[in-house]
């Protein structure tokens, strides 16, 4: 039989879980990540909005990305328990009309559809008219979303003629499910669109990196007064747009005429982003190509996007086979660098970015001091989520070559 280096690693990659299992809990060993750092997560917050550290209940983009892993993790293992946890936290916001809690269509902020994109499965399990009420109130609001001229939406009403890689992934995968389930074919057009217009204003030609925000006024202090970009490569960021990427594709018609695009964009952005892994680690910088510059860290939450991201376009045949030993090594690297497991077989994500944005008040201003000066957080839910869907996508991989 002859073996690829990428076997190789794959085998490796195996005995590594094993071991990083603890050994004296044989029913443990059993489990695999995504199951147990569900498990830890329900421990942590036994009420599913408590994801994010919060006091009372906020619908959120953060809640909206852990939700969307358990729910994976329910799927995969029809446990009922991580069903019941999801739907608590949507049959609270969402009442018999519709209407979401906390949430105001009038702020046109782009991230509060990102927690939308569960109630597509809840109302296909439970045919609850309420759950896709609420996916139709989501839709009006991207129906008259504030725009840029070629037609991107801004990353909220508050950041005017602003659009953010983030933003890619908060809205365009709930489009594109919208306009397959819901037979709304033009609207392919619309998520097709968004991506596009993002890579052309926040990519480098030089190095293939995409910087966090671009803006078409050019008129914010962070700004570049030429093209509109801000200063830096920030990691989440583009993490954010390689997982919409990937996402969006499961619900693009295979004949749609843009579909090719998309895969190209993605194989653009593989690049990149197998070319500024650490060699070492395996993982990613938070500024991703100032790896040597001091107050720079590899940090969780790009790296476990990035992995998600390559595993799922190699399964899917949108990249090239050779990029699984780059994600294969990059999913290692978390598990040695950013995994631990307490005593009691609870499982935490360290080193992961808190909370980063442009503008608003206090400043942001895009700088380089800025983003590694910000909080550095355990168990933050931008890793959780990306860490669950990552161990999935490895999890279900054939090992069997």
């Amino acid at each position: 039989m002859n073996f690829k280096a990428s076997d190789f690693a794959l085998l490796f990659l195996l005995l590594l879980i094993a071991q990083s299992c603890d050994s004296g809990h044989p029913r443990r060993n059993s489990q695999l990540w995504s199951v147990r750092m569900t498990e830890s997560v329900m421990k942590r917050c036994p009420q599913s909005w408590m994801v994010d550290f919060r006091e009372k209940p906020k619908w959120e983009y953060t809640e909206g990305l852990v939700m969307k892993a358990v729910l994976h993790v329910w799927q995969k293992t029809k446990e009922k328990r991580y069903w019941q946890y999801v739907y608590a936290y949507y049959d609270q916001f969402v009442d018999d009309e519709g209407n979401i809690m906390t949430y105001d269509l009038n702020e046109f902020n782009i991230d509060r559809i990102n927690p939308g994109k569960p109630l597509f499965t809840l109302f296909k399990e439970t045919g609850d008219e309420k759950f896709k009420k609420a996916i139709f109130l989501l839709r009006e609001q991207m129906k008259s979303h504030p725009r840029m001229s070629e037609g991107g939406f801004w990353h909220k009403k508050i950041y005017p003629h602003q659009m953010w890689l983030d933003g890619i992934y908060m809205a365009s995968p709930f489009l594109a499910e919208f306009a397959q389930t819901f037979n709304e074919s033009q609207l392919f057009d619309e998520v097709a669109n968004q991506i596009i217009i993002m890579e052309r204003h926040a990519r480098d030609e030089n190095t293939g990196l995409l910087y966090h925000g671009w803006d078409a006024s050019r008129q914010q202090r962070w700004a570049d007064p030429i093209s509109g970009r801000s200063p830096n490569c920030w990691g989440r960021a583009m993490g954010w747009y390689a997982m919409a990427l990937v996402d969006v594709l499961d619900f693009l018609p295979i004949d749609f005429p843009e579909r090719a695009k998309i895969i190209a964009i993605l194989n653009r952005l593989a690049e990149t982003i197998a070319k500024y892994q650490d060699k070492e680690s395996g993982l990613w910088y938070q500024i991703v190509d100032q790896a040597g510059k001091e107050g720079n860290y590899v940090e969780a939450s790009v790296s476990t996007m990035f992995v998600y991201a390559l595993i799922k376009a190699v399964k899917n045949h949108y990249i090239v086979q050779e990029y699984e030993h780059v994600a294969l090594k990059g999913y290692e690297g978390i598990l040695q660098h950013f995994i631990k497991v307490a005593d009691d077989g609870e499982v935490s994500i360290i080193q992961t970015c808190g909370m980063a944005g442009l503008g608003g008040n206090p400043y942001r201003d895009g700088s380089f001091e800025y983003y590694v000066g910000e909080k550095i957080r355990t168990n933050d839910p931008k890793a959780i989520g990306p860490f669950i869907l990552a161990s999935l996508e490895i999890e279900s991989m054939n090992w069997a070559k």
